[in-house]
């Protein structure tokens, strides 16, 4: 008897993941789902394991410290070594070194012969691991897919990292950890492996130039910090993240404090937050297609620098879970819909060449606004109360907003500049965008 296909799966599936993507899209979004929900299992199993082999708060915020630092400390270099190796094979090495620290570290809670500073440096480990895959993962996209298809292969990852990192992993990292210790990091050490496989499926075309043509590491970092500055909308991009991660990074320091003491939530509801915002990015990059269907790209920017603007203004005033809760959930939404556009931009902008060091620009304005953010809120909620840094946020993204409304026109003009095809990519015959090309617009 011959097999027919549903034709409504059928349907779905063409919705979800289009033919036209391809089947090295479907293997690479597979690769990046299943480590996504890996690393959603380690990011509450992590700080779980801490608190149960020391109270002292030196080394809990160690902890933390610990997982922001390696992008600060290797990102540059990071983004090089993307430029310069086979892009496929990096992140396969980079996700077969966090499976052997997870295995490691597994076993080691298993038979209760994990210290402290052995799980301090196993966190350290799997950062400087992911910082360097999460560096060339956002440089694979563009390699297999055409520029036109950019903005839905961009917002299906991203749906992926919302549903597994934020949404599903995290609560199933817990109730592992409850069922026993050691089972959340076995269980990311599997989901590792499988990406690995997974990705293994694909093949990519030639990018960079060749071993004899390279400078040396700093002249290629140099490259792609001029490149950047030298880029209008990319440029505009990094700024923007730089700064508004200042401001947020203040608000969200003490957002802990902020549910306990101004909305009155205990542990279970301020895990709410995190909760009610995945599920609001969940609707956000549902919904990307239809936004970028009537909205170019640079309004998309500029919508959401007013609502994350409005949305410190509505959490220093909030005084009930009922009023925060659904700004959560927009700004949930806004997060993600901001960060599948920002992506996109770049994949568009930037030289394939080029991409891994451009990335790890933006990744270091990204961790750097953070934690000059983290201080300044720290300090601010220490001398005037809770809601401090998010009236800073407010009055600093308002400020901002003006100055830097009329540069996203540069973004505008970077959607419409034609790009070379993937298939094209790496052919000496194919011309790249000029970067200067969007200051002779009017």
């Amino acid at each position: 008897m011959r097999a027919y296909a549903d034709p409504v799966s059928t349907s779905l599936l063409e919705r979800a993941l289009p033919e036209r993507l391809g089947r090295p899209f479907r293997w690479l979004l597979g690769s990046a789902w299943s480590s996504n929900l890996g690393d959603g299992l380690v990011l509450a199993a992590g700080p779980l394991l801490v608190a149960s082999r020391t109270d002292e708060a030196f080394l809990v915020a160690l902890a933390a410290l610990l997982g922001w630092l390696p992008p600060l400390l290797f990102g540059l270099v990071a983004g090089v070594v993307t430029d310069r190796v086979d892009r496929r094979r990096l992140v396969m090495a980079m996700d077969a070194v966090r499976v052997v620290v997870l295995a490691v570290l597994a076993a080691c809670v298993a038979v209760e012969a994990a210290p402290i500073w052995l799980v301090l440096v196993a966190l350290f480990l799997l950062g400087t691991a992911e910082t360097f895959a999460d560096n060339v993962g956002g440089t694979l996209i563009p390699m297999i897919v055409r520029r036109d298809d950019l903005a839905v292969a961009n917002s299906r990852a991203m749906a992926g990292y919302v549903g597994m990192n934020q949404l599903a992993g995290p609560p199933l990292g817990g109730a592992l950890f409850l069922l026993g210790q050691w089972t959340p990091f076995a269980g990311a050490a599997v989901l590792m492996a499988a990406g690995v496989v997974l990705i293994s499926r694909i093949t990519l075309p030639p990018h960079g130039r060749e071993q004899h043509e390279r400078g040396s590491v700093r002249a290629d970092i140099a490259e792609g910090v001029r490149w950047t500055w030298h880029h209008p909308a990319v440029r505009t991009l990094v700024l923007t993240i730089l700064i508004f991660n200042v401001t947020f990074g203040a608000a969200w320091s003490v957002l802990v404090l902020y549910a306990q003491q101004r909305l009155g939530l205990g542990e279970v509801g301020f895990g709410m937050v995190a909760t009610t915002q995945a599920v609001g990015g969940i609707i956000g990059v549902a919904a990307f297609g239809w936004l970028t269907a009537r909205l170019t790209l640079s309004n998309l920017l500029r919508i959401g620098l007013v609502v994350e603007t409005l949305t410190h203004l509505g959490l220093a005033l909030a005084t009930s879970p009922w009023v925060a809760m659904p700004v959560f959930f927009v700004f949930g939404a806004h997060a993600f819909v901001w960060g599948t556009t920002s992506v996109t931009i770049r994949q568009r902008a930037v030289p394939s060449e080029l991409q891994g060091r451009v990335n790890s620009v933006n990744l270091i304005g990204t961790f750097g606004g953070l934690v000059v953010g983290a201080g300044i809120g720290g300090w601010l909620a220490q001398h005037w109360g809770v809601t401090a840094p998010f009236w800073f946020a407010f009055v600093g993204s308002a400020v901002f907003v003006v100055l830097i409304w009329h540069e996203l026109r540069h973004v505008a003009h970077t959607d419409a500049q034609p790009a070379p095809d993937a298939a094209d990519v790496g052919r000496d015959d194919v011309p790249v965008p000029d970067p200067s090309a969007a200051d002779a617009r009017p």
